[in-house]
């Protein structure tokens, strides 16, 4: 089984039941074992902020799928949920992006691993913190990247 961390997000309908029926829907996959999942945070809209706020949290996985084969599997879920994509970064019922696989460099028209922006994105950094805070990726931790952003409109949620 292989290391991943995953993150999720929801601002459309009952954030928190979506987040739940998120992690239901991945555990529920066949080579997919939750391991770690952070508490929910209520986090700004980040691009395009003319939008609800959102719920964020991040999981870690254990999984024998593969990279593409987990992104597939975080697809398939969303799509049961009512994911439907109408604009970039805009509001969505549930989103679970692929933060981290093993260490592994993936780059190609599905899948950027690690995440492009997790470095970028104190949404996904604060949840991650909190579940993985010694995690390297691009060369720091996510505890060092977090200390770099303003994290200040972040918060527990409830």
């Amino acid at each position: 089984m292989t290391q991943a961390y995953l993150g999720l997000g929801s601002n459309i309908g009952d954030k928190a039941a979506m987040l739940d029926a998120a992690v239901e829907g991945l555990a529920a996959r066949p080579g997919i074992l939750v391991t770690a999942r952070s508490a929910a945070y209520r986090t700004p809209p980040w691009g395009d902020t003319d939008q609800d706020w959102f719920l964020n949290a991040a999981l870690g996985v254990e999984t024998d799928l593969s990279p593409h084969g987990l992104l597939e599997a975080c697809l398939s879920v969303e799509t049961a949920l009512g994911r439907v994509r109408a604009r970039r970064w805009g509001p969505r019922v549930i989103d679970i992006d692929v933060l981290h696989y093993a260490g592994a460099e993936v780059s190609d028209e599905r899948l950027v691993l690690p995440h492009r922006f997790v470095r970028e994105r104190a949404f996904v950094l604060v949840p991650l913190a909190e579940i993985a805070p010694d995690l390297v990726i691009g060369g720091e931790t996510v505890s060092e990247a977090l200390s770099r952003l303003d994290a200040s409109g972040i918060v527990r949620f409830p």
